[in-house]
């Protein structure tokens, strides 16, 4: 089961000895009365409303604290009496309670045709005292106190909302005073004031954590969806207006969050259109609908992601369906994700930040999508990540289960499937040490076995996107979170369709926190959101164009500072480690990649200054460097635990032996590590490529070892190949090796590295290229003047003695290809040339 539930509250467990011990103990016999005892609403402070019915057939509500685990008796009614609605203030003073007097058949039969079926009182409750009646009506009515921000002092006033099932809603300001002895009374003995906040509605929910109100008006042949933000200073304002192509037949009035009553609630499940508004940290803002299907073995909803302006409408064919199942679909709010709950059928967890493709959600069947005790008639998620059953009688706590997560994504054979549940461990679970490294062992046993993406890719960027991103705000609208472009995988049995809808219109001053983010979210919508994401294509060209140019035009400013910028990652990942490194990286420089270091720097600090102004030149500078650091930190982490699995050590850069079968699997995964860098254009720490060559000389033939060279799987270093060169004997095996690497080598490295090979092949190809580069530079020059003798001994060889003197004129006129080496000269070239042909006539050189 992929989503863990935690019982925060049971009515039989939390509950229930209390009432035991006071005497209460009918309460829990429920065989009569299903009602006797159940939940009537959740505050924003965790506090929990119930009701039951005592001995006498009377009535009484009480309160459960989730932080100190008490309970708390409220008030009693000495009646039998339905509550439908209750709440009370923060300051527990006052008590708004709702309640059916009388059902229609009872009112008839007891001739009550003029004693209204509804009543809606206050009640002064600290302690009990006056009782004042707000509403005695014919239509449903349900309460809800506003609650100010958590910490502020106690307050004389309070706010209440009336919700009426006869299309409004009002806001009555409650002032108190304290009377002797403590005692709070209500101060205005006349009418409350008063305030309408909505008409003509036709669906209501309320975010007690946010403190507001969204509602829907039917406006000609589609919606509009309002919302109302209460704030501290008792003032509230419509903040959000969005139309909505939802057609709403319901003549009742739909409420959501504004407590449980579970008869009416169960009464109109079936009845009334599945709407709910989820909301996400990150400023992500969704209308989940639930659409009603003519096809019985098929069901249809929606999700409008109005922060992004489109919305996705699913229709999937359900499996062993019966007539008496409700094919209602219940919406979780889970932050990350919005989740779509049909019990015995699916599980669909939606990515609200990320919703365009399809991969980035997880549609789950079977034991993977089952949430044990939960009954779908009475499902709400009054706070976010957090499931109240009414019919029950518990809140759980609700989260995706890393472990549950982890073993889906090992046995999942699709690759939407492992997509998903790759970046839903990596973005949204709680990402711990032993998870990741789970995951790095997943990836290095799957490589190949993923054809529509690379899972080292996706687990780079999307790591380096969830540790990047919560530190400034807007950052991850700049930093990819994928590797992919597009997405033409579908699931099975799932059909769905995008429609472009309307953005929604905010009226907000300086308001920050959610609305500012929504905000911010539709802005990027507006600018073409794809094009604002951190990409490599400008840094793979400049990085081709330096790689290209000569030694000469590595000294200019530009390319100094590129070089500093690297200094700077490679400092700043320094101070993060300083442990002694498992894997041997970071213990030479790499031009190449430290060139394309400090590109990468440059690149994207000029990418988020031009979106980012206001964060300031210095911060930039930290998220850039933490950015680069962090990803070469992460190749390191996969090196690191890839490392500790195959059990290696430093005996690969010994070459006088061949590989084992774990080196082998650890070159394979080096050599897919080396192709996902390539892919996003990434800097891989210094080292990596001389380790990869190491374990290549081990571990590959000759001839697949060349190949991998020439086609540029394995990159020559100066460390390794100097090594290979002094370390090897010169076995005839070896000689072929050490030669077939030598004229490999570009002309830089090759100058630093031909001297740790004392061999008559290597002095003798050193020669060649050293005649070759000098009649380079002779071109049609003369000689002048008479040539000494280069040898003690003139050698009687007409040919020899023309070369040696035509080179010798050349290096009299300066021209020295190989200064750093002073015993590469003419007479270097005269003694290879004799030892070679020697050799060959199979004659002994003195």
């Amino acid at each position: 089961m992929l989503l863990h539930l935690a019982a925060e509250f049971d009515l039989q467990r939390d509950v229930g000895p209390w009432l035991a011990e006071r005497g209460w103990a009918a309460a829990l016999d429920t065989s009569e009365n299903s009602s006797a005892l159940y939940v009537v609403n959740v505050e924003r402070n965790g506090k929990i409303i119930y009701t039951w019915k005592g001995k006498q057939r009377d009535t009484h509500i009480g309160l459960y604290d989730l932080q100190t685990k008490e309970n708390e008796h409220l008030y009693m009614f000495e009646r039998d009496l339905h509550i439908i609605s209750c709440s009370v203030n923060s300051e527990r003073t006052l008590l708004a309670v709702s309640f059916r007097q009388y059902t229609e058949e009872e009112r008839v039969s007891r001739l009550l045709q003029s004693v209204s079926k509804y009543l809606t009182l206050l009640i002064e409750i600290h302690p009990v005292n006056n009782v004042r009646v707000l509403k005695a009506v014919d239509s449903c009515v349900r309460v809800q106190f506003l609650y100010p921000v958590e910490g502020r002092n106690t307050s004389t006033e309070s706010r209440l909302l009336l919700v009426s099932e006869d299309k409004y809603i009002e806001q009555f300001d409650i002032c108190v005073v304290v009377e002797e002895e403590h005692k709070v009374v209500i101060q205005n003995s006349g009418q409350l004031p008063r305030a309408r906040v909505a008409d003509d509605l036709i669906w209501a929910q309320w975010d007690m954590t946010e403190q507001r109100l969204f509602y829907i008006v039917p406006k000609e042949s589609r919606c509009t969806l309002k919302c109302v933000q209460f704030y501290p200073d008792e003032n509230f304002n419509s903040i959000l207006e969005s139309h909505l192509e939802i057609s709403v037949n319901d003549t009742r009035v739909k409420l959501v969050n504004f407590g449980y009553d579970d008869c009416q609630d169960q009464d109109v499940a079936s009845k009334s259109l599945k709407l709910q508004v989820v909301t996400s940290k990150a400023g992500g803002l969704c209308v989940c609908c639930s659409l009603a299907s003519d096809i019985p073995d098929e069901i249809t909803y929606s999700i409008y992601f109005l922060h992004k302006g489109y919305s996705k409408t699913f229709t999937v064919s359900l499996e062993r369906t019966e007539s008496h199942q409700l094919k209602e679909v219940a919406f979780l709010n889970l932050d990350y994700y919005v989740a779509a709950y049909l019990p015995g059928q699916f599980l669909h967890l939606l990515n609200i930040q990320h919703p365009d493709l399809l991969c980035y959600s997880l549609f789950l069947t079977g034991e993977d999508a089952r949430i044990d005790s939960l009954q779908n008639c009475s499902i709400q998620s009054p706070l976010m990540s957090t499931i109240l059953d009414g019919c029950e009688g518990r809140m759980y706590a609700v989260s995706i289960s890393d472990s549950a997560l982890l073993e889906f994504l090992q046995k999942s054979k699709r690759d939407s499937e492992r997509l998903a549940a790759l970046h839903c461990a990596l973005l949204c679970v709680r990402s711990t040490a032993d998870l990741e490294m789970k995951i790095i062992w997943w990836i290095s046993e799957n490589l190949s076995t993923c054809h529509s993406f690379d899972p080292l890719q996706e687990f780079i960027i999307a790591s380096l996107y969830s540790r990047m991103c919560s530190e400034t705000h807007n950052l991850d609208k700049l930093l990819p979170y994928t590797s992919l472009l597009d997405w033409t995988g579908v699931i099975p049995g799932v059909v769905c369709t995008t429609d472009i809808i309307s953005l929604p219109v905010l009226e907000f001053q300086n308001s920050k926190g959610f609305w500012e983010k929504l905000n911010s979210n539709l802005e990027s919508v507006k600018y073409a959101e794809p094009h604002l994401h951190y990409h490599s294509n400008v840094l793979r060209r400049e990085w081709q164009n330096l790689s290209e140019e000569k030694e000469e035009r590595r000294t200019t400013t530009y390319l100094r500072n590129i070089f500093e910028n690297a200094k700077k990652v490679l400092s700043h990942l320094d101070t993060w480690d300083s442990e002694e490194r498992l894997v041997p990286l970071f213990q030479e420089e790499d031009y190449q990649q430290q060139l394309l270091m400090g590109l990468m720097v440059a690149q994207l600090k000029d990418h988020l200054m031009r979106h980012l102004q206001y964060v300031g030149k210095k911060k930039i500078d930290q998220i850039v460097l933490d950015y680069v650091a962090n990803l070469l930190n992460l190749v390191h982490r996969i090196m690191k635990e890839v490392w500790k699995r195959y059990q290696l050590h430093s005996c690969i850069f010994c070459f006088d032996k061949r590989g084992s079968a774990a080196e082998f699997a650890v070159f394979h995964i080096m050599s897919r590590i080396l192709e996902a860098a390539n892919g996003m254009c990434m800097p891989l720490p210094p080292g990596f490529h001389t380790l990869h060559l190491g374990l290549g000389v081990r571990c590959l033939p000759l001839h697949t070892l060349l190949h991998y060279i020439d086609n540029g799987v394995l990159h020559l270093t100066e460390t390794c190949v100097g090594k290979l060169l002094k370390d090897l004997d010169d076995t005839e095996k070896n000689e072929k090796l050490k030669f077939s690497i030598v004229t490999r080598l570009p002309e830089a490295l090759g100058q630093k590295v031909r001297q740790f090979w004392n061999h008559p092949i290597n002095a003798n190809f050193i020669a060649r290229k050293y005649v070759k580069l000098l009649l380079e530079k002779l071109g049609n020059r003369q000689c002048s003047r008479p040539i000494s003798e280069r040898l003690p001994v003139p050698v009687e060889f007409l040919p020899l003695n023309y070369l040696t003197n035509m080179l010798a004129e050349v290096e009299n006129q300066g021209v020295h290809p190989y200064e750093k080496q002073d015993h590469v000269n003419v007479r270097f070239v005269e003694e290879a040339a004799l030892k070679h042909t020697m050799m060959l006539l199979g004659l002994k050189y003195s």
